[in-house]
């Protein structure tokens, strides 16, 4: 067996790299299978002129959020697909809700993801995010090009080793 069939964690906590630097996929073929959620969330900002063609649900191509779901859902299914060292995963669940705040001419992605297996989900639940928050941004650049994603975040994780973990509010 050598340096790069280990799983290891170098001197500084990173577990996505072996004993003499090189990046490796984690050996996750120890681990328990437990239930595993993690949710996150993020925010686009954007001139009131186009909050208000997404709340009113004239947007030209069709309704901006439905369409944003069905992209982050499907994003956090092909997660391993874009972030190169992720398991891919067989998700039991995804959960994706936006919510719209007028006062701040933004909206607030949430994305839950579910799976049973022995690796956790954060990273699924992070671009369900932010594949949710750039699918507005595709949607609505015709008209506001300035939108901005912000505080894209992990707020909690639960299952696993390391068990519960939620975000300092």
């Amino acid at each position: 067996m050598t340096a790069h069939d280990k799983t290891s964690t170098t001197n500084d906590g990173l577990t996505h790299f072996d004993a003499t630097g090189q990046a490796h996929m984690v050996d996750v073929g120890s681990k328990n299978e437990t239930h595993r959620i993690a949710v996150a969330s993020g925010t686009i900002r954007m001139k009131p002129e186009t909050l208000a063609i997404i709340e009113s649900g004239t947007a030209k191509k069709g309704d901006v959020l439905g369409i944003a779901r069905i992209a982050a859902i499907m994003a956090a299914k092909r997660t391993s697909d874009l972030i190169p060292l992720c398991h891919p995963l067989a998700l039991t669940r995804v959960t994706v809700d936006f919510s719209i705040d007028t006062t701040h001419s933004s909206i607030h992605c949430t994305a839950q993801v579910e799976t049973f297996g022995k690796t956790g989900v954060e990273m699924e639940a992070l671009t369900a995010v932010q594949i949710g928050l750039l699918t507005i941004y595709d949607m609505c650049k015709a008209v506001d090009r300035g939108m901005m994603m912000m505080d894209i975040k992990v707020l909690e994780k639960h299952g696993g080793k390391s068990g519960d973990w939620t975000a300092a509010t």
